[in-house]
């Protein structure tokens, strides 16, 4: 006997699964904890084969659950794809995104594989570059969805996070603190060289560059200390340093978008929203 599986089932499993937890997955597809135990227990059922393990409070994936997985994205990819040619919401064209360089490794393995696999006729046309840039070119009706850095207080913000000192922990004890920093305009730099200027902590820039890879690879050797949030590297300083400001994740979206962009903009401000 053939067995359906359901797809809000599987759409259930892989949020599971991309989200690490069954309370975090909640999120994701707006039904409670208990409800999502429920739909798993019902899918292994159906399949006839536990597709979880619990190691210690983690869920880890049993052998069929891994096979499960590759089979679930298939049919969810199967499914939006033919929900999305049927409504007439195909965007034939270019979809013009653009976002700081914090966010490309996010993006562009992440929301913009997955968009581009459910969206195989919509050209996606990226632009990396800092903020006022990119909303100049909003402003200009070149670009379609944005998202970048603000101030902490901005409107458009979805989120905000701490600024951090980052890097090797030993260069907070030198008299004349070494920075690694980006050229201007950046936001991290200039809230950096205020906050210990207003100190009176005697510092200098050892690196300035208009590359992220090149401000982490210099701080992962110890070149110097950087102004980011952790999502840039997980190497915060627990020293005596000044306090630094909140930044601000914003997204922008041009008016009246088409369906296609509105739906690109709203798996950006979930992955923004997980950053």
């Amino acid at each position: 006997m053939v067995v359906n599986l359901p797809t809000e089932l599987l759409r259930s499993f892989a949020a599971i699964v991309d989200a690490g937890s069954m309370q975090r997955a909640t999120e994701r597809v707006y039904v409670t904890q208990s409800a999502l135990s429920l739909q798993m227990k019902r899918l292994e059922d159906l399949v006839q084969a536990p597709l979880f393990k619990r190691d210690g409070r983690k869920l880890t994936l049993t052998p069929a659950g891994q096979s499960m997985l590759g089979h679930a994205r298939e049919i969810l990819a199967a499914n939006d794809r033919a929900v999305t040619a049927l409504s007439g919401d195909v965007l034939a064209g270019p979809a013009r995104i653009g976002f700081v360089q914090d966010f490309a490794e996010t993006l562009l393995s992440g929301v913009l594989a997955g968009f581009a696999r459910l969206n195989p006729e919509t050209q996606l046309q990226v632009r990396v570059g800092n903020s006022a840039e990119l909303l100049e070119l909003m402003q200009a009706d070149e670009m379609d969805v944005l998202l970048c850095m603000s101030a902490q207080d901005d409107p458009a913000a979805v989120r905000t996070a701490p600024m951090q000192w980052l890097g090797n922990a030993d260069l907070a004890g030198e008299k004349v603190l070494p920075l690694a920093v980006l050229e201007r305009p950046c936001r991290f730099r200039d809230a950096a060289l205020a906050a210990l200027e207003q100190a009176g902590r005697p510092h200098r820039v050892v690196l300035e560059t208009p590359s992220l890879a090149a401000l982490r690879a210099a701080v992962n050797s110890g070149l110097g200390l950087t102004c980011r949030t952790t999502h840039f590297m997980d190497a915060a300083v627990d020293a005596d340093l000044p306090a630094l400001p909140q930044v601000a994740y914003v997204r922008h979206i041009r008016s009246d978008p088409h369906p296609t962009i509105g739906r690109l903009a709203d798996l950006i401000l979930a992955a923004a929203l997980e950053l």
